[in-house]
């Protein structure tokens, strides 16, 4: 008997599932500046109403989250396709843990890239917001 993806002479066998990453930075004084110039405006086009709850208007964690979802996008390959940013959610778990919510558009693209899983990691250090999406297609 062998292990799942492996031959019975001990060698690798593709599984046809590959892996995409997507990633992003973000200056978190371009996303103050943006809620500074545009307010409400920019706020309900960007994020989620969770999102908003989780972040208030702390920019640190509006900026990782804005990195969330272009590196969401990244991920996906979603080929200059227009996607809404509200399309894609970041949730914040008790533990502190981070995953995306795909709604609408993000979702359908999901689903066409075979999409089997999404893992998102964000951090916020000084100036800097980054994230880190990875994709499982199969």
């Amino acid at each position: 008997m062998s292990a799942k993806g492996q031959r019975p002479d001990g060698r690798l066998r593709s599984l046809e599932m590959t892996t995409q990453v997507g990633i992003d930075l973000v200056h978190t004084d371009e996303v103050r500046e943006a809620v500074l110039v545009h307010g409400e405006r920019y706020l309900n086009r960007v994020y989620t109403e969770q999102e908003r709850q989780d972040c208030g208007s702390d920019p640190w964690r509006l900026a990782a989250r804005f990195a969330a979802k272009e590196a969401a996008m990244k991920a996906l390959g979603r080929d200059g396709e227009p996607l809404p940013w509200r399309a894609i959610g970041v949730r914040t778990n008790a533990s502190g843990a981070s995953s995306l919510d795909l709604h609408g558009a993000a979702a359908a693209l999901a689903r066409r890239r075979g999409a089997v899983s999404l893992s998102v990691t964000l951090i916020h250090e000084g100036p800097l917001a980054a994230a880190v999406v990875l994709a499982e297609l199969g």
